[in-house]
């Protein structure tokens, strides 16, 4: 497994699914809290199969990271030294890798929930670096935009998992509880207050470059949900002065739109988008 060594001396590990044809760009691809980047197998499959190259970390205290990091399961999820600004700070440190291997192609950020707020966050600090930006899962990061509280309230029963928020597919909540890499833990216990506000912020203004974004989310998604992705495609739009941004919301769905039972619509939309910007190489 490769990995680079981030400013604190943390290991951040990494995968890279090489393109099965001649690659037409890059994806840097950034998972959401409590997981890792092994959840997203068939998505990267897919993208590889399309002539995307995709790079996929496990970040700071996450995953294999985390493990090597802590070396106790209990503390995954759990930022380690420097917090939230280090695990940006690695994200940044982990594009320029990209950048470097990857000379002349395009590089799309995919980011899936948390993920989908580190990407917000790396695009507004570094524009100049992307190409095209895809969010699952995501939201305006304001309060009242950006749900603080029991993501699984719908879901309330005296038998249910704790999971049913991420997936109307049961098996998949199941998978997340049994899988040895991932934490239920909240995100406000893992990140505490502190680093979970720095979660907030806009898209910037005037961002300097017309990007092309692409918003998917799930319609019973309790993160954000289609109200909240709406309002930051108008940000995107009216504060950041980007031209091509699209929206799209898929019935039945919740958060892990990737994981859902019309996944292979989800992944073939994004790939649909994807190859409009990014025609294929001879």
């Amino acid at each position: 497994m490769p990995e680079f060594i981030d400013a604190h001396g943390v290991a951040i590990v990494y995968d890279v699914h090489t393109a099965q044809t001649t690659p037409r760009a890059v994806v840097q691809l950034l998972h959401g809290v409590g997981e890792h980047a092994g959840r997203y197998a068939a998505t990267a499959e897919a993208l590889t199969a399309a002539g995307f190259t995709v790079y996929a970390d496990d970040h700071r205290g996450h995953g294999r990271t985390g493990m090597t990091q802590h070396g106790d399961a209990a503390k995954l999820g759990r930022l380690g030294p420097g917090g939230h600004r280090a695990a940006v700070a690695a994200l940044w440190q982990f594009t320029q890798l990209i950048r470097a291997e990857n000379p002349g192609l395009p590089l799309v950020l995919l980011g899936h929930s948390w993920g989908s707020f580190l990407a917000q966050i790396l695009l507004n600090d570094h524009p100049e670096a992307y190409d095209a930006v895809v969010l699952s899962g995501s939201a305006l990061r304001t309060p009242g935009s950006l749900n603080a509280g029991d993501l699984n309230a719908p879901w309330k029963a005296p038998d249910a998992m704790g999971t049913e928020w991420l997936s109307s597919d049961l098996s998949v909540g199941r998978a997340f509880l049994e899988d040895p890499l991932t934490t239920s833990t909240p995100l406000m216990k893992l990140f505490g207050p502190l680093d979970a506000a720095r979660l907030f912020g806009r898209p910037r203004k005037h961002l300097g470059r017309d990007i092309p974004v692409l918003l998917m989310v799930g319609r019973e998604d309790t993160v954000g949900g289609p109200r909240s992705v709406h309002k930051l495609a108008e940000a995107y739009r009216a504060r950041s002065g980007l031209t091509d941004v699209t929206t799209l919301v898929y019935p039945g769905a919740r958060h892990e739109i990737l994981n859902e039972v019309m996944q292979d619509d989800v992944r073939a939309d994004m790939l649909a988008w994807l190859d409009a910007r990014f025609p294929a190489r001879d």
